[in-house]
């Protein structure tokens, strides 16, 4: 299932609830998943990720406020 997000950018989220966000899946193993980032590589064990996301669109902020 990861093998078909390789190349693509997406958000991991990690079992102890941190995430890792805005870099691109580069290589998916039995065991590890390599992750770039603007800033680093992240080499991260299977075992660690809880979910992987991808976002399709970006989110529209609310509109607070009051109209006459």
């Amino acid at each position: 299932m990861l093998a078909s997000l390789q190349g693509k950018e997406v958000t991991i989220h990690f079992i102890d609830g941190t995430n890792a966000c805005e870099g691109v899946l580069d290589q998916v193993d039995d065991q590890f998943v390599k992750y770039l980032t603007q800033y680093q590589t992240l080499v991260i064990p299977i075992t660690s990720i809880r979910t992987v996301s991808i976002d399709i669109k970006e989110r529209q902020p609310y509109r607070v406020g009051f109209t006459p």
